[in-house]
């Protein structure tokens, strides 16, 4: 008898949890996120336009405007280290002396937060004035900020010099801003 009324003690006791808790409320929560997107991706390809200035180291001294396209590629190596090539090409004009100049530049650089980047360039190229090429080198260096998700600003200065025998090793530098779509 004991064991009987036991039973249906315990069985009453279910019942009733059981009617309480399908009185309860359920209320859905949204779980939080487990991973946080990382800040701006310098990785992969880019395309852009830059301006700025020209001056170079002649007779007599010559200053002048650029123009250009930029389009380029960042690869990470290791956090925070980047490495790029680039290809610029730009409308100089100078005195009436207008020239293009194609440079393509190797990149090294380090992002020092999720949004900036600091760099450091070399390369080669041509500068074309009426017809006439001479043969041209690039070292410098900038800095570039993420200001979207896609888009960014920088600033760069470029030493340059002709692939001659002169006597200067820079005859002149490029200063330019520019902003770029990164894809």
């Amino acid at each position: 008898m004991f064991v009987r009324s036991l039973s249906i003690g315990v069985a009453a006791a279910a019942l009733m949890v059981s009617g309480a808790q399908a009185a309860d409320l359920i209320i859905p929560t949204t779980p939080e996120p487990i991973y946080e997107p990382a800040g701006f991706s310098w990785d992969g390809l880019y395309a852009g336009v830059e301006a700025g200035g020209i001056f170079t180291d002649g007779i007599d001294d010559d200053v002048g405007g650029v123009i250009g396209g930029v389009v380029g590629v960042n690869f990470t190596v290791a956090d925070p280290f980047l490495l790029g090539a680039e290809l610029q090409g730009d409308y100089v004009w100078m005195d009436g002396d207008d020239a293009g100049l194609f440079l393509a530049l190797a990149r090294v650089g380090a992002v020092v937060t999720d949004e900036v980047l600091v760099y450091g360039s070399a390369g080669v190229g041509v500068s074309v004035t009426d017809g006439d090429d001479d043969g041209v080198f690039a070292l410098g260096g900038g800095v570039e900020v993420a200001v979207t998700e896609n888009v960014s600003v920088r600033g760069e200065v470029l030493g340059l010099g002709t692939l001659d025998d002169g006597d200067d090793f820079f005859t002149g530098a490029k200063a330019t801003v520019g902003v770029f779509y990164h894809f």
